[in-house]
């Protein structure tokens, strides 16, 4: 398993972390700050879950007209983790 971490932009949330299992699975979805429930759920609802198929699901969903939100960065964030690995 391989661990991540992303510093967010645009979001209440400063960071987040994750990590990504030999078959690109997600797990331990971790925000730093933000809203504590919003951010729990979302990390329960994608633990296990495809990684390229949570960052197209969640890729431009917005929070308040900031052009982003916290699922947004996630999306952004295992985009990134897959490029990567």
């Amino acid at each position: 398993m391989k661990n991540f971490t992303f510093e967010t932009s645009g979001v209440c949330s400063q960071e987040l972390s994750f990590s990504l299992d030999e078959q690109n699975c997600v797990h331990n979805v971790r925000f730093l700050g933000g809203c504590p429930g919003n951010l729990t759920a979302i990390s329960k609802l994608v633990e296990g879950a495809d990684a390229a198929s949570i960052a197209k699901l969640l890729k431009g969903n917005d929070c308040g007209g900031k052009g982003t939100s916290c699922a947004d960065q996630l999306s952004r964030a295992l985009s990134q983790a897959l490029a990567e690995k």
